[in-house]
């Protein structure tokens, strides 16, 4: 662990960055250190001993672990939107393929970033940064969906609290697969079928 961050350290201060990679590089280093000891060791203070930076060039960045823990989800929030917008794309044309791609990326957006993300998640529990954030994204991801769907649907669309509940369902079944409490090809097939149903239902 020692010989990690002396490794880091020492890169940090080989290289003068800008403050967009200064402010990327502490990211990677938050993610390494949520991977290897849990969110819990997410401070500021150790995020700085982490990167061989000082504390004033941590505060600066993010203002408060809060600041630092919303950060991270903001940058897994845009990471998997690109993921998902490029599968949706690369998609056929068809309700089967489009309800597959789009359940099969959030399941592996959410796997790729392994337990971190419910920590993160849990340490902002009840946080006003949190949930703006989550509430912007949530919106986006429901719009995306739409747009998607719209052309495999009945005339009025699928109904709101439908998407809704789509989104509630796509978390719970990737924490789920995360924390390997289920299958990763059964959160995903589960999340298929539910947006396979959302579509059925409209048509009616």
């Amino acid at each position: 662990m020692s010989s990690m961050r002396n490794d880091r350290q020492a890169a940090s201060k080989r290289v003068r960055l800008s403050r967009d990679q200064r402010y990327r590089q502490l990211l990677d280093v938050a993610w390494q250190l949520a991977r290897e000891e849990g969110t819990d060791a997410l401070t500021l203070p150790r995020l700085a001993d982490e990167a061989g930076v000082t504390k004033p060039v941590i505060y600066d960045h993010f203002g408060t672990r809060n600041g630092l823990l919303t950060a991270l989800y903001q940058d897994f929030d845009a990471r998997q939107t690109k993921v998902i917008d490029a599968a949706i794309e690369a998609a056929a044309p068809t309700l089967e393929a489009t309800a597959r791609v789009i359940a099969s990326s959030y399941v592996d957006c959410v796997l790729a970033q392994g337990r971190e993300i419910p920590g993160v998640l849990a340490g902002l529990a009840g946080s006003p940064e949190l949930e703006a954030v989550k509430q912007d994204y949530q919106r986006a991801f429901i719009e995306k969906c739409r747009k998607a769907l719209a052309p495999f649907t009945g005339a009025k669309g699928i109904r709101q609290p439908g998407f809704w509940a789509m989104l509630g369902a796509a978390d719970g079944l990737s924490y789920a697969a995360a924390r390997g409490e289920i299958p990763i090809e059964a959160a995903k097939g589960e999340l298929n079928e539910i947006i396979m149903a959302m579509a059925a239902r409209s048509a009616r």
